[in-house]
């Protein structure tokens, strides 16, 4: 699993703490973090350095928080909307596709172990719209918090998107069994890639 997982390489640092993936807009910010005997501060982003690098605006229109017990995965999900996510709490592996069929890094992927022990990294993710995005809740409860650019009351639900996390060309190599997963109905029933996107494969 190691050998899969993102690493923030200094080859891949794009401006100071933040760092290119393999998905055309994805970036990787690494967290400062100050700890003590009192426990710790951390800087999770500087909006200004942030829109630099994607070179827009992100006016902050949401803050959405989650919580999921160990062996909760949720996704493939996508909307319209940029998200700026980290985890506050436990440990979760998280898969990123692209799921936009105009990119030229249509259908890749990128994983990443986001938490807070060795093994994890300290870090948030900057998703732009219409990625998708998945999570495996390896130790928790494992609370995720993001920031979007759109009011979830005013989406567009036709841009929502779910497909499978078991798509037969995604392969995603999730770290738990099937068995031991706990998945939504609507997880459960999402269609693959190929059935949403024909014209790519």
């Amino acid at each position: 699993m190691q050998q899969i997982l993102y690493q923030p390489a200094e080859e891949l640092l794009y401006e100071q703490d933040i760092f290119r993936t393999a998905i055309n807009g994805l970036f990787y910010v690494k967290h400062t973090t100050n700890r003590d005997e009192r426990g710790f501060f951390s800087e999770l982003a500087r909006m200004p350095e942030i829109e630099k690098v994607i070179g827009h605006p992100f006016p902050v229109k949401q803050i959405n928080q989650s919580r999921s017990s160990t062996g909760v995965v949720r996704g493939i999900h996508s909307e319209d909307w940029n998200k700026y996510a980290t985890v506050t709490n436990g440990k979760c592996f998280c898969a990123l596709v692209d799921l936009r069929p105009e990119s030229p890094t249509f259908g890749k992927k990128e994983y990443f172990m986001l938490g807070f022990d060795r093994e994890a990294l300290d870090g948030s993710l900057f998703i732009p719209a219409r990625i998708g995005n998945s999570i495996c809740v390896m130790e928790g409860p494992m609370d995720y918090l993001y920031f979007v650019d759109k009011l979830y009351q005013n989406r567009d639900e036709k841009d929502d998107q779910v497909i499978s996390l078991f798509d037969p060309d995604l392969q995603i190599p999730w770290p738990i069994p099937k068995e031991r997963m706990i998945i939504s109905n609507r997880d459960k029933n999402a269609i693959t890639l190929r059935s949403r996107f024909p014209e790519k494969f």
